[in-house]
């Protein structure tokens, strides 16, 4: 690791299921931080978080080695394929139709997703037309 620089690593990893193993292991010992401390931290800052919800989690990594962590909202797809049931998307994404959604859904995962620090200043309407762009791309289909 070189000096004086700060290193960020992308990890998502399930709430409450953060353990030494890949991807959570090699990502941070390469860095040089040990694994189990960042579980402890992120299992119970989870922990009021339904087991297994797909966490994105983004870790500074300071030139001394310590590190601080940020966790953000479940991506959008997740949460789409929770409401609408689905197991994956299509073969061919835009052009089947998997399933329909409410509009009154797309706001409920639009509120959701208002409390990332990325998105707050952003129009509920804007994300929530984000939401609808990435409910075609799963093949739902978004109805009033």
């Amino acid at each position: 690791m070189s000096r004086g620089q700060v290193h960020l690593v992308r990890l998502l990893v399930g709430a409450g299921k953060a353990t030494p193993s890949p991807p959570v292991g090699p990502a941070l010992g390469a860095r040089g931080i040990k694994s189990m401390d960042f579980c402890k931290e992120f299992n119970a800052r989870t922990a009021h978080i339904e087991p297994g919800v797909p966490i994105p989690t983004m870790i500074h990594v300071q030139p001394d080695r310590t590190f601080t962590f940020i966790t953000k909202t479940p991506p959008t797809t997740y949460l789409l394929k929770q409401v609408s049931g689905l197991e994956k998307g299509p073969a061919r994404p835009g052009h089947e139709i998997t399933g329909t959604i409410s509009l009154k859904h797309v706001y409920e995962i639009a509120k959701i997703k208002a409390r990332d620090e990325h998105l707050k200043h952003l129009k509920l309407e804007s994300i929530a037309s984000t939401v609808v762009g990435t409910a075609r791309t799963l093949g739902l289909q978004v109805v009033p």
